[in-house]
């Protein structure tokens, strides 16, 4: 079964997430950006103000939760959220509409009501640069000037692992996309599954902290049930990077052995040395599996505009942003502030811890607007559910908030609490994933 072409014109807004920005105070001249690779001639369409004026670079979790909650902090600020998307298309629950479980109207959310309701400014440009001597954000509609910038840009994939060939890369991007960053990947990964003929159906998984780390083994079980409802001769086949699976482990192997034995085959500690595109093999360090079809999930880093902007930093080839991590603060930057998925802590890359995060960063931009006593560090909170059948529906669980070591100047999980026995506690916990998804939409976009 295809996508429907409502479905496409609906998701065709949704491409990488949030590496755009814009907005201005004043009639600046031509300015090169910190690195001297863009230049711009005028200033964005943006009205002047007098008020602190806070941007926020990125539309996702994060960035919609910085940008209403300063709002609601420091009213007195001028916030401007710069997204190159036209709406938002939620990465969380997605699995379920690879399937049909959820509709697109269920993911699909609109930037300007929540610009609208929140009284903030949505302003629709892609971020290319910045200067940060005089506080100008370059972007593809103008200069934008700030008096606080946050980065909140999300993800980009890294298939230096894989391959240095920039076409091989493409035809990757391409022909088997990850399916992790909302847009056009998501559609045809829809499209691989309900017009998959039967064979083997490969998922990787990488190493590192990917984004939503059990995402990969919950789209594994949704994909093999549609197959066993189907009745194919199919098996979807997951090449983990990982010695075990990585977070609520016990739930998904009770589940890849007890509900899709014949339809999952699980191989951890799997290394890629090279895919074969042409007679579709993928070759590891120790085998070579023929596949019909594939999403190839490399490792992620953060998005490309931390480097053009100067903020990020070579964490073992990561990019993340180069920030203190207890006030997302840029290192030499005081109103500069990277969020997010593209932060280098080991925080949970995921929607809920995102958001969560998102709250605590607007108080930091807000005690230093109104000028009060400085914000104690507060931790983000990871809730994450999974899906592990949809017919009947049940899910997997667990909560954690973060503890910080100033020893070792390292996090560590704290108040953890799981719920993975999917045949005692499933259906409460699917129930649960709906009520979770539609307080976080509302929390993001409603007043």
């Amino acid at each position: 079964m295809a996508i429907s072409r409502r479905e496409a014109l609906q998701f065709s807004g949704a491409v990488v997430a949030a590496t755009a920005i814009s907005g201005c105070c004043k009639n600046e001249k031509e300015i090169g950006s910190a690195q001297g690779d863009v230049k711009t001639t005028h200033k964005a369409p943006i009205a002047d103000t007098k008020s602190p004026r806070v941007v926020v670079v990125g539309g996702g979790w994060s960035g919609l939760s910085i940008a209403k909650y300063t709002k609601i902090f420091a009213p007195s600020a001028d916030v401007i959220l710069v997204e190159q998307r036209h709406n938002f298309t939620s990465c969380p629950m997605s699995n379920l509409w690879l399937v049909d479980k959820v509709d697109m109207e269920y993911l699909t959310h609109d930037y300007l009501q929540g610009a609208r309701e929140n009284d903030y400014t949505y302003f629709h440009a892609t971020a290319t640069g910045l200067d940060k001597k005089k506080r100008i954000l370059k972007t593809s509609e103008g200069d934008l000037s700030f008096d606080y910038l946050v980065f909140a840009p999300g993800i980009d994939y890294d298939y230096s692992r894989w391959t240095s060939d920039i076409a091989f890369e493409n035809r990757l991007r391409q022909e088997y996309p990850a399916g992790f960053i909302p847009g056009s990947e998501h559609l045809t990964l829809k499209n691989k599954i309900q017009n998959f003929k039967g064979g083997n159906f490969i998922l990787t998984v990488p190493s590192g902290n990917y984004r939503c780390l059990p995402a990969p083994y919950e789209r594994a079980c949704v994909i093999a049930e549609y197959f066993k409802q189907k009745n194919l001769k199919a098996k979807v086949i997951i090449l983990d990077e990982n010695n075990t699976i990585t977070i609520k482990k016990e739930g998904f192997l009770s589940a890849f052995y007890e509900l899709y034995s014949d339809y999952i085959e699980y191989i951890p500690n799997t290394t890629i040395k090279n895919i074969d595109l042409e007679n579709k093999i993928v070759e590891t360090d120790f085998d070579e599996i023929k596949f019909e079809d594939a999403a190839f999930y490399p490792h992620v880093r953060g998005a490309k505009i931390l480097q053009r902007a100067g903020v990020a930093k070579d964490a073992k080839n990561m990019l993340e942003g180069d920030i203190d991590p207890l006030t997302y603060e840029v290192h030499g930057e005081k109103n500069i502030f990277v969020t997010g998925d593209a932060r280098p802590m080991g925080f949970s890359k995921s929607g809920n811890t995102s958001n969560s995060e998102g709250h605590f960063v607007a108080k930091l931009i807000a005690q230093k607007i109104n000028k009060t006593p400085a914000v104690k560090w507060e931790s983000p909170v990871t809730t994450c559910f999974s899906i592990i059948s949809t017919a009947p529906i049940k899910a997997i669980y667990v909560y954690s908030e973060y503890a910080y070591n100033k020893e070792n100047s390292s996090f560590s999980f704290t108040s953890t609490s799981a719920s993975e026995n999917w045949k005692k506690e499933g259906v409460v916990n699917a129930d649960s994933v709906y009520n979770w998804a539609t307080a976080l939409y509302a929390d993001m976009f409603s007043k």
